[in-house]
């Protein structure tokens, strides 16, 4: 763009570095915000600054907090014998959102003995009994499971994972084949 819109052409590139923002879609948010509805863009200015200074890891499962220990790990009604471990504290988000699940989390986004002595930590605290794999289907995370289930060697504990294959709803022609094969091997009765 042309000079005298350095401000401008600094929000559009702010916008665009956000995931899934392309360059369109940045120039329509800078708009919006500086000249469709500047009071939206001084809200939004805040609740960023709000979030930048007041969010950080949850110290125990490492999810979003605006304390040290978050809601979650917090609340006495939850069920503590089943801790599920996720790869990503946006994870949590989704399970909440449609609260199917009351036990507990873990955020494993690093593996390093750091993280697994955390997860130790947090098992024996809350006496759990089950942890739950809740990991993106892929090659790799088989494998990140058997690592983890041999580095806590916890005999007691009950391993499990979410199940995988055929979505609902999906026709068998559009599913992938990795998503089929873990379909029939982890096939019930009907």
């Amino acid at each position: 763009m042309k000079k005298g819109l350095e401000k401008f052409n600094e929000l559009v590139d702010a916008f665009g570095k956000l995931p899934g923002v392309g360059k369109k879609s940045a120039a329509r948010f800078a708009y919006f915000v500086s000249m469709q509805d500047s009071f939206a863009g001084l809200r939004l200015a805040q609740c960023i600054e709000d979030a930048a200074r007041f969010i950080k890891r949850c110290e125990r499962c490492g999810g979003l907090s605006e304390n040290e220990i978050c809601d979650i790990c917090a609340d006495e009604a939850r069920d503590k014998s089943m801790i599920a471990i996720v790869e990503s504290p946006r994870d949590i988000l989704v399970f909440e959102q449609n609260g199917i699940y009351e036990g507990l989390y873990f955020v494993l986004d690093e593996i390093d003995d750091g993280a697994i002595n955390r997860l130790k930590s947090m098992i024996e605290l809350n006496k759990a009994t089950e942890i739950i794999f809740a990991f993106t289907p892929g090659l790799n995370t088989d494998a990140l499971m058997l690592y983890v289930e041999d580095k806590l060697g916890m005999s007691e504990l009950k391993f499990s994972k979410i199940a995988q294959g055929v979505p609902t709803g999906v026709s068998l022609e559009n599913v992938d084949m990795l998503s089929l094969l873990k379909a029939l091997e982890s096939r019930t009765k009907a």
